[in-house]
């Protein structure tokens, strides 16, 4: 099976995108799902991408995770380049079908965030005794 074999029927009633067994995800406008990346192994969450129709397929296809760049408005295979391939161990569906959650297990040197550290949510928000708002170190 290959990417292009691989299509999405659109959203059926709410009863059949909650209670049903077919897959039929809800794309925004934008023609994007939100998609959450954790790691299989602990369960931390790595980061947070966007698939569109055709980079959905294409993880589906091939088990690595491919996800949409809206800044460069193009498919990226995540660690394509870098050797941090996302290789799909589970995908999850929300109860309204418009966010996925992957459960992956990370090549190379187990990094996900383009800063080089294993995770890109590696600052807290904090608010300060006068109020102000900064970000802090949360770990890497």
């Amino acid at each position: 099976m290959t990417a292009s074999d691989i299509a999405f029927d659109p959203p059926g009633t709410r009863a059949e995108v909650e209670e049903g067994t077919t897959f039929t995800p809800r794309f925004d406008r934008d023609g994007l799902v939100t998609c959450i990346a954790v790691d299989a192994h602990d369960g931390r969450v790595l980061m947070l991408a966007y698939m569109n129709a055709e980079s959905l397929a294409r993880t589906i296809a091939t088990g690595e995770a491919w996800y949409w760049s809206r800044s460069r408005q193009e498919l990226w295979h995540k660690g394509a380049t870098s050797g941090q391939i996302q290789r799909v161990v589970e995908m999850r569906v929300d109860c309204d079908q418009d966010a996925l959650l992957i459960r992956v297990e990370v090549g190379g040197d187990g990094g996900c965030c383009h800063t080089g550290r294993r995770a890109c949510f590696y600052r807290r928000v904090v608010r300060g005794p006068d109020g102000a708002v900064a970000l802090e170190a949360a770990g890497t």
